[in-house]
């Protein structure tokens, strides 16, 4: 039985995931730079330091490392801390307590030692933002085995994804897209969960395959809608969680259109394009039609004038273009 919906925004879904998951578990606490009184750079926090005080909404020095250091032993000692990282680009100021804490701990002690916590991070271009505020670095995550990594898409994904990433038991990079804040959609009431590692199609199609993260849903979506009155329909799939990877849809997907088309907003050199494009290509290579195409960011700094920053992110255009090309 469906639970009742309301419209709101991805901001707003984040907002109530973090109200509910704080009411339902006191060990949970939030830290990160002007997320109390402030409510966030992004007002994602908003309310939460006045529900839930000062002890469980931390505003916190700028020190990256030092959040993600003092989370990773409030991890292991009980708590389920929840940081927030302004950028994601920041995060490389934090890249060994990530790396070489968070991610390995539980290894490293045959599982005596428990690191749940979730950072939270907005990526992306567009907001004019500039080269050191606007990357959207999730790929470097993946690579590192021990940690989860999670770009909802939508609100009802923004809620549920967080809520399964708050109860793991494994540190989740939970990586927001900036420009989505405030994308509305149906955010479904009370305990709402989505289970990580387990990919959502959007539209089903029979012609291709359009393999989607994050905020590429959106212009994949609009492709496909211009494809169709062409007369070619395609399949738009979001993996929702890169690290658990749900293979088996997106194989199925795959055979099921012969032709596959993977959109990103990193870079695309050594990304997740590349990654989804060769375990799609290794297992449903003799169902294809024609060679796992991708589209990534450009591989350049992302650019500060606008003319030039819009340039280098994916868009329907570029999208539906490549799905004719793959037709012909």
């Amino acid at each position: 039985m469906s639970m009742p919906e309301r419209i709101g925004t991805i901001r707003e879904a984040i907002n109530e995931a973090l109200r509910e998951e704080m009411r339902r578990d006191e060990r949970i606490f939030l830290m990160g730079e002007d997320i109390g009184l402030a409510g966030g750079v992004f007002k994602v926090t908003a309310g939460l330091q006045e529900e839930f005080g000062p002890e469980r909404v931390r505003d916190t020095p700028i020190a990256e490392a030092g959040i993600v250091g003092l989370a990773v032993g409030a991890a292991m000692t009980g708590a389920r801390p929840i940081v927030e990282i302004m950028f994601n680009d920041f995060t490389t100021l934090a890249s060994d307590q990530i790396v070489n804490q968070a991610a390995k701990l539980r290894y490293m002690t045959a599982g005596q030692c428990k690191v749940p916590m979730v950072i939270r991070t907005g990526m992306g271009a567009g907001r004019r933002a500039a080269a050191q505020h606007s990357q959207s670095l999730h790929a470097w995550f993946c690579h590192i085995p021990g940690l989860k990594v999670v770009l909802p898409s939508t609100p009802a994904d923004a809620k549920g994804l967080l809520k399964s990433a708050i109860r793991d038991d494994n540190p989740v990079m939970v990586l927001e897209d900036k420009m989505m804040y405030g994308q509305e959609g149906p955010i479904p009431e009370g305990d709402y969960t989505v289970p990580l590692g387990q990919a959502k199609i959007h539209r089903k199609g029979t012609d291709a395959t359009v393999i989607c993260t994050s905020s590429m849903l959106y212009p994949s979506l609009e492709a496909a809608e211009r494809l169709a009155e062409e007369g070619v329909d395609v399949t738009v799939i979001d993996p929702r969680t890169i690290s658990p990877l749900d293979e088996e849809a997106l194989v199925n997907s795959a055979v099921e259109t012969g032709r596959v088309l993977v959109v990103d907003e990193g870079y695309e050199s050594f990304g997740v394009t590349a990654e989804i494009a060769a375990r799609v290509q290794e297992k449903a290579f003799y169902y294809l039609d024609a060679p796992v195409r991708r589209l990534g960011a450009a591989d350049v700094p992302v650019p500060f004038a606008p003319s030039l920053e819009d340039l280098t992110i994916p868009s329907a255009d570029q999208i539906a273009g490549i799905i004719r090309e793959m037709m012909e």
